[in-house]
């Protein structure tokens, strides 16, 4: 939510293009380039990249829910007097403040209280009528979103400033007063946290199906207060008092494992087992569209652990913290935004943060699917139903993790679980530095996720099988820089299935006569500088590709997701024309290469 009540609409036109793309839907002022990316293993023919304009002068086919009449979302409007006495039994029957003053923040808290009201009936009549529909859905999966304050925004959007100005005059306050009171929700910081919000201001004011996903953080980044001794860093503040839009769902959560390891089952199958096991809860929160009933929702995940995981053997012991360690563990993933990463826990945090936003997004994504699929699930129609939009390289983890469920979890094979992923699966890029882009030590990844290091590694033998088949072997200096370029594997060594494919077979010829042919000693003992040139000529026969053991092993996200999704954007034209001429020039020129003759392709 935004602090303006008519920021969603003025975002719209840049913001929801690029995130509804692939919907059957169109928003009525799209106007971002998108760049699509080939399905690289599926032998790239059957994949077209384009780059076009979504329409700009089409009305959108999926209407605001409110006129149709079975699922009417059509509410009487509350004058001051009814919106007056929603606050007054907010402040009464859902205290969090003493009965004894109405003083702002209590009547800030029972406001906001009050409108969420509205805001709910709006949130469930809007999600009734699309799954009366049977609609295709969109998920935004962001790390951030910068909401700033919501209560004049959630007014504005209702059309209800008056009413509730009135009302709180009628209560002894100032409406202006009462907002100014509302924290900022610190789930975000900058511009991607920024954008991400505009987004869903954008889908909800468009009539779009969507929800957005994110962490609850309890802390926020930080706040700056300024003391004698200079600028001072404290921890956010912005839950102590409680958040009045925030509704929990206990009965929606999910299992999020780290470490373990994998094991072979009989039947060949995989298993991930082990290791530490948390478990994240939905926060939900509705974003209301700007002059429409729609309202939307941004699903936070707060971490935490089941009972059992608590040591109460160890309690009664006197040993408090191994008691506690696991309770810590847990719950500190949500604590800080981007928590610092100078220390090798603070990387792990960090990482452990991104896959928690994945993991428990996608189990509630297919829960959803599974719901409204029924039984059997045609598990080939879950890229018609489903998009999933990555905010940034973040959640990246979102394209093994979903191969991984599909595989381990549904029991399809790695071919349909790789289609089924790349057709869902799209990828918002946010920097045009090539060193910004987000990499992790594969060490590191391979102690945490272990599973899907080996997913990755799969992707990357099949990628660079696509590359060889594309620019062949007989100029290995190409092939080494797009190698390099493009593997997701950054100074790793290349597999041996691969190797095999590099190495020349050795010519023979059939000789006919030998002669004996006397020479000299001089003849027969080559020089160094002939010794010099031979090897020279051996050494340019043989393929190596051997990595730097100076430098780190990396798994590079950005390949990853231009790899595995469907689509690729900046945020805005301009970006994107950067995206596909310079950030991601090899892969943009390997689809140009095998799409060119196709009809399909529009630049």
């Amino acid at each position: 939510m935004s602090t303006l009540p008519y920021s969603a609409a003025q975002s719209n036109s840049v913001s929801c293009s690029t995130f509804v793309s692939g919907f059957n839907y169109r928003a009525s002022h799209s106007s971002l380039l998108i760049v699509r990316t080939p399905r690289f293993f599926n032998r790239l023919a059957r994949r077209n990249l384009s780059v076009k304009n979504i329409a700009s002068n089409r009305r959108q086919e999926l209407k605001d829910p409110s006129v149709n009449g079975e699922a009417s979302l059509e509410t009487p409007e509350p004058d001051s007097a009814s919106v007056a006495a929603s606050i007054q039994y907010h402040a009464e029957f859902t205290p969090l403040f003493s009965p004894e003053h109405f003083d702002l923040p209590k009547a800030f808290v029972a406001t906001a209280e009050s409108v969420r009201d509205s805001l709910i009936i709006n949130w469930n009549a809007t999600y009734k009528y699309y799954e009366k529909m049977n609609v295709k859905q969109a998920y935004y999966l962001s790390m951030e979103y910068l909401q700033g304050r919501a209560l004049l925004n959630a007014i504005g959007n209702l059309e209800l400033s008056g009413a509730y100005a009135d009302a709180l005059r009628k209560l002894g306050h100032k409406l202006e007063n009462v907002a100014g009171h509302e924290p900022d929700a610190a789930l975000g910081n900058g511009g991607l946290g920024r954008l991400a919000s505009c987004f869903l201001d954008s889908l909800a004011t468009l009539n779009y199906p969507a929800w957005g996903y994110g962490l609850r953080y309890k802390y926020g980044l930080f706040k700056q207060l300024i003391t004698k001794d200079g600028q001072e860093e404290v921890a956010e503040n912005w839950l102590e008092m409680g958040n009045p839009w925030e509704i929990v769902r206990n009965d929606v959560s999910y299992p999020v494992k780290f470490h373990g390891e994998v094991i072979s089952k009989p039947d060949g199958s995989k298993e991930w087992i082990g290791g530490e096991n948390i478990t994240a809860v939905a926060y939900d929160v509705p974003i209301p569209g700007y002059k429409t009933k729609t309202t939307i929702n941004l699903r936070l995940w707060s971490t935490k652990v089941a009972p059992n995981e608590f040591d109460l053997r160890a309690y009664n012991a006197g040993d408090h913290a191994k008691a506690c360690a696991a309770l810590k563990n847990a719950e500190k993933i949500c604590y800080i935004l981007y928590p610092g990463d100078e220390s090798i826990e603070g990387k792990i945090l960090r990482l452990k943060q991104q896959y928690t936003l994945c993991s428990a997004s996608l189990q509630d994504i297919i829960a959803h699917f599974e719901k409204r699929s029924g039984k059997p699930v045609n598990w080939e129609k879950f890229p018609d139903m489903v998009a999933v939009q990555m905010n940034d390289t973040h959640p990246t983890l979102c394209i093994p993790e979903l191969i991984r469920i599909l595989i381990d979890l549904k029991g399809l094979s790695w071919k349909e679980s790789w289609d089924i992923t790349q057709r869902t699966v799209a990828y918002t890029n946010h920097t045009v530095l090539p060193e910004a882009l987000e990499k992790w030590s594969l060490d590191l990844l391979q102690e945490l996720l272990p599973r899907h290091v080996e997913i990755i590694r799969m992707i990357d033998e099949e990628l660079i099988r696509t590359i060889i088949s594309e620019y062949g072997t007989e100029n290995l200096d190409l092939l080494q820089h797009k190698l390099k370029q493009m593997r997701i594997l950054d100074n790793i060594e290349l597999p041996d299935s691969v190797l095999e494919l590099l190495v020349k077979p050795e010519e023979s010829s059939a000789v006919d006569s030998i002669e004996e042919v006397e020479v000299s000693d001089e003849e027969t003992e080559p020089n160094n500088e002939e010794q010099s040139e031979e090897k020279d000529t051996n050494a340019k026969d043989v393929v190596t590709f051997e990595p730097d053991p100076n430098l780190p092993k990396t798994v590079r996200m950005a390949n990853l997701c231009v790899v595995g999704g469907s689509a690729v954007n900046g945020v805005a034209e301009i970006h994107s024309e950067i995206v596909k001429n310079e950030v991601f020039n090899e892969f943009y020129k390997a689809s140009k290469l095998v799409f060119s003759s196709s009809s399909h392709i529009t630049f």
